[in-house]
């Protein structure tokens, strides 16, 4: 089985497109909504005892953990050695599902990929990314965001030059949805022609 890794800036289109791959029929775990489930459930008890006062009615409050966070890596550290274990179990447990289902490819889709040295446990990886006036303007449009926080969170990612440096594909969502889904059409073309090769870690 193939695994891919999927990655790629905020505001970048990394969801959507994902949705494409899916659509494609290729199974997806998605790194976030792992870490959202888990802060409803099995991360509760120890994030809460790093971090007092963050839960809520047995769930984590990300506004209340993003305050207790503050920009500070330390804390963040402590975050990422609680939180990173537990998703890895996730992500074992998808990928054994995928292969006893018989999948062709599967896909991770993980926002710090590159980061947290994920590109290693990975066949190939997939960088989404568009023009920077395209990012700023999606990001800024959600709701409650700030070119302050924006430029926080940008802080916190490897810049999408480098990430496009690293990469085995890119898709350019700034082109629109079609161009964009043809893309990843192509590119799943492509791996199956390819086949597996040995993680990064392993070469």
């Amino acid at each position: 089985m193939i695994i891919v890794g999927l990655t790629g800036s905020i505001g970048m289109g990394k969801s959507t497109t994902a949705g494409f791959f899916k659509e494609a029929g290729i199974p997806v775990f998605n790194a976030d909504e792992a870490v959202h489930q888990l802060y409803q459930g099995k991360a509760v008890d120890a994030v809460e005892a790093a971090f007092p006062g963050v839960a809520r009615e047995g769930v984590i409050d990300r506004k209340r953990l993003s305050a207790a966070l503050a920009g500070n890596r330390e804390n963040f550290r402590t975050l990422e050695a609680i939180v990173h274990p537990m998703v890895g179990e996730e992500r074992a447990a998808f990928l054994e599902s995928a292969r006893e289902d018989g999948a062709p490819i599967a896909l991770l889709d993980v926002p710090l990929l590159f980061e947290t040295g994920g590109e290693r446990q990975v066949d190939y990886v997939v960088v989404v990314t568009c023009d920077p006036e395209i990012q700023r303007a999606r990001v800024l449009a959600r709701p409650e965001m700030t070119v302050e926080k924006l430029e926080t969170i940008l802080k916190q990612q490897l810049p999408d030059g480098e990430k496009r440096a690293r990469a085995d594909y890119t898709v350019d969502t700034g082109h629109g949805i079609d161009a964009a889904r043809a893309a990843v059409t192509a590119i799943i073309a492509d791996l199956k022609e390819r086949g597996a090769r040995p993680p990064r870690d392993s070469i």
